[in-house]
């Protein structure tokens, strides 16, 4: 599962510890944030204690208006045993009695020369693209126009191979074998390579290549969103393939639905030319234009004419 800890925050956004230290190692389990105005005032009955605790201007100038036995109970009470950080935006002093109950309750007090909105801003999409939820899928993706799209199919069929003349086409690969994929958003997925096989593709006979080493770096990117899912499957004479269109399958990654095409494989069969066919037609379908409903839509008023002129 993916983790994030104050120490991953703190180098990513060049903050400045101030008291805790012996929290740094917290792990962060949400990417929600909170701003703890109400807290401050007293109430706590509702605490997201487990959320980073972000304070501003607003919350550090009316902490200082309370009395100093208000200010040592409400520091303490915010510094929970599940709380990630407390992170203080303006590059503002913090309260000592903010940084007395850190350090007894070890929770990391830190500050940012950032405005609160845009901080809060950017630790939001941080955590959001290093919390989502993860999985692997084996197989190939690639950026063809524009359109990221996943080749699966089982080994040898020919993904890498269809791959490789993708590329020599130009376009881009994203990873090939194994295709780490996170959702960072409602149906938005986003794929990327392992560090370990990046810009790597491997073809039975040759072994590994290096794409970006023989092609150059705008043959590859890093990562990807995942609008198509292409299967490669081997020609089955007993099997109807859909040779209109209108039917659309669907592969669920993540609990989100991707649009997914069957393209059988037999020799003489141009795949990467299909492929490309592929993404243009699916930009289209985007569009609103859709060749096979307007073919069945024009056949069946060629029907009712015909059948219109026997009366």
């Amino acid at each position: 599962m993916p983790h994030v800890t104050t120490k991953d925050v703190k180098e990513k956004f060049n903050l400045t510890l101030v008291s805790g230290e012996e929290g740094i190692g917290r792990h962060i389990a949400i990417s929600d944030i909170s701003r703890p105005g109400i807290e401050i005032a007293g109430y706590f009955t509702h605490y997201p204690s487990n959320r980073i605790q972000l304070l501003g201007k607003t919350e550090i100038s009316f902490f200082q208006l309370l009395e100093t036995s208000e200010k040592i109970e409400r520091a303490l009470k915010l510094c929970e045993a599940d709380t990630p950080a407390i992170i203080i935006s303006h590059d503002m002093e913090v309260p000592q009695e903010l940084i007395d109950a850190s350090n007894e309750k070890s929770v990391p007090v830190l500050t940012t020369k950032m405005p609160t909105t845009r901080f809060s801003s950017l630790l939001t999409n941080f955590l959001e693209s290093k919390l989502a939820p993860t999985t692997a899928v084996h197989g190939v993706l690639v950026d063809i126009y524009g359109v990221g799209i996943l080749i699966t199919g089982k080994s040898g069929v020919g993904k890498s191979e269809t791959a490789l003349e993708l590329v020599k086409r130009g376009h881009r690969l994203v990873a090939d074998d194994c295709v780490e994929i996170r959702q960072e958003g409602e149906d938005t997925l986003v794929g990327n390579a392992p560090k370990l096989i990046e810009h790597l593709l491997e073809i039975r006979g040759l072994g590994i290549i290096d794409i970006m080493t023989l092609f150059g770096a705008s043959a590859i990117r890093s990562y990807k969103r995942i609008t198509l899912v292409i299967e490669l499957e081997i020609w089955d004479a007993e099997k109807t393939y859909d040779r209109l269109g209108l039917e659309e399958e669907k592969m669920e990654i993540i609990n989100t639905a991707i649009t997914k095409l069957t393209v059988p494989v037999r020799p003489g069969r141009n795949l990467a030319v299909i492929i490309e066919v592929a993404a243009m037609n699916h930009r289209l379908k985007r569009m609103g234009v859709n060749a096979a409903e307007d073919f069945a839509k024009r056949l069946d008023d060629v029907i009712s004419q015909n059948g219109e002129s026997e009366y």
